[in-house]
């Protein structure tokens, strides 16, 4: 992904340097684009509008939040004296107040002709990553002028085309979410618990009007991309292909007058045979609430057991259901604004499969529902809370389903439309969790059991 951003950064200098000489070139002059300030807050998928092409214009832009997390993890695992003899030294680590490391985005793009422009969005700084690299890269058309002037006006009216390794459009939440150094439209500091975010190489085809929603999408399957064999599993039914991922969503959304919007959606995603991509486990960004529930290093059997050890879960204590055949998602939406009331409500089905040949399928389930109320002159001000449960099998191995919630409430300020500063509160909890993980000879403490994590989170984010 190095070489690619490298690559891609030396080809838009080239093609940039060669317009510049062949025709003026503008700045901030882009067709169809949400704002990445406060007022892109509650846009959804894609938009038309009316700014007029002038040419070749370059559209430059960043992101940047920083966090100081004040938090506390709790389990219910027993002092180490009452852990079996074989675990010495396991302890939950012990956190302090103070910064996380800041995360920062750039985006770089350009008006290209009249209705087409390129995207190119980078992570300049992220967890799990040390190094700047592409978050994705993609090409919005919409219109088809290049062709011939006004072909397939009418369709292209109202319709949007999107070509590229990008954000998969899968349901509404993630329009309403945290992305690495891109926080301010997030009322609050954490996404969804179960969290839908993946970038793939693909194309959305969009089609809205008069209030109607509608997007039809195909990807590779692949978060990371390459020609190589795919071999997952083992067994006479192993996986040696990737399906394509099936994106579609449709829905209604309408200002039914000037102080009432209605939202509603419904949203697939479906993998016949996975790739390197998991839907729940493709945020290379986090999770928003830092070394929650980890453990100090410990030693099991006088085996060394690392520190941040977290069975059957992603980093940080996000819910991942690990699907590894198949997958099936489906995501309903629903979004009222009344004044400066807003209601947004997430209820999402997943299933999949462990392995190929033991195709027994599994379920996950989420439900969330946040209301913020905006106040002031021009909403400046915001109080907002939220709640967000998950539950399902971590494998079909397991005796029960496990539960993770989460209760979440924020107040903020919009300093200027392009700086917010929130103070946020957490508190999340996990239910029917096995006290030990693996087999009985081998097995580790659950960092999980009757897990819980409460604190503060004051987040301050610019965007522009």
């Amino acid at each position: 992904m190095k070489t690619i951003l490298k690559a891609s950064l030396m080809m838009a200098a080239i093609c940039l340097s060669g317009n510049v000489m062949a025709q003026q070139v503008t700045f901030g002059q882009i067709q169809n684009q949400i704002k990445r300030d406060k007022t892109g807050i509650n846009q959804f998928d894609v938009k038309k509008d009316s700014v007029e092409f002038k040419g070749l214009s370059i559209d430059l832009g960043g992101a940047f939040n920083m966090d100081y997390q004040a938090i506390n993890s709790f389990n219910d695992q027993p002092s180490t004296f009452a852990l079996p003899s074989k675990i010495t030294g396991y302890r939950l680590m012990n956190q302090e107040n103070n910064f996380n490391l800041p995360a920062a985005d750039m985006f770089f793009g350009a008006q290209l002709f009249d209705g087409v422009r390129v995207n190119l969005d980078i992570y300049l700084a992220s967890r799990h990553h040390n190094e700047t690299y592409a978050r994705g890269g993609y090409l919005q058309i919409d219109k088809l002028d290049f062709i011939k002037k006004d072909f397939l006006a009418g369709i292209m009216k109202y319709a949007t085309i999107k070509i590229g390794q990008m954000e998969n459009n899968f349901g509404d939440a993630h329009f309403r979410s945290s992305d690495n150094g891109s926080t301010i439209r997030n009322a609050f500091v954490g996404n969804n618990i179960m969290n839908a975010f993946t970038t793939e190489m693909g194309m959305e085809v969009y089609y809205n009007r008069s209030g109607l929603v509608s997007m039809l999408g195909v990807t590779n399957g692949n978060l990371n991309q390459g020609t190589q064999e795919v071999f997952y599993a083992a067994g006479p039914d192993a996986n040696t292909v990737v399906s394509p991922t099936i994106l579609a969503k449709f829905g209604y959304d309408k200002q039914l007058d000037k102080d009432l919007r209605v939202r509603i959606t419904g949203s697939l995603y479906h993998s016949a045979n996975l790739g390197n991509s998991n839907l729940y486990s493709s945020s290379r960004s986090g999770f928003g609430f830092w070394g929650v529930l980890n453990n100090n290093a410990y030693k099991n059997n006088g085996v060394d057991v690392a520190a941040n050890y977290n069975a059957k879960a992603t980093p940080e204590g996000t819910f991942n259901p690990n699907f590894k055949n198949w997958a099936t998602s489906y995501m309903f939406n629903p979004f009222v604004k009344y004044k400066g009331l807003e209601f947004f409500g997430t209820v999402e089905l997943a299933s999949g499969g462990d392995k190929a040949g033991v195709d027994d399928k599994r379920t996950a389930n989420q439900y969330a529902a946040d209301l913020v109320y905006r106040f002031g002159k021009s909403e400046q001000f915001y109080i907002a809370g939220k709640y967000n449960t998950v539950s399902g099998k971590l494998s079909n191995a397991d005796a029960e389903k496990v539960t993770v919630d989460r209760f979440e409430s924020s107040i903020g300020w919009f300093m200027t439309k392009n700086i917010v500063a929130k103070l946020d509160y957490v508190s999340q909890n996990y239910r029917d969790y096995s006290q030990f993980v693996g087999n009985p000879a081998t097995s580790n403490a659950n960092n999980f059991y009757g897990g819980k994590f409460n604190g503060l989170v004051f987040e301050a984010a610019i965007s522009f």
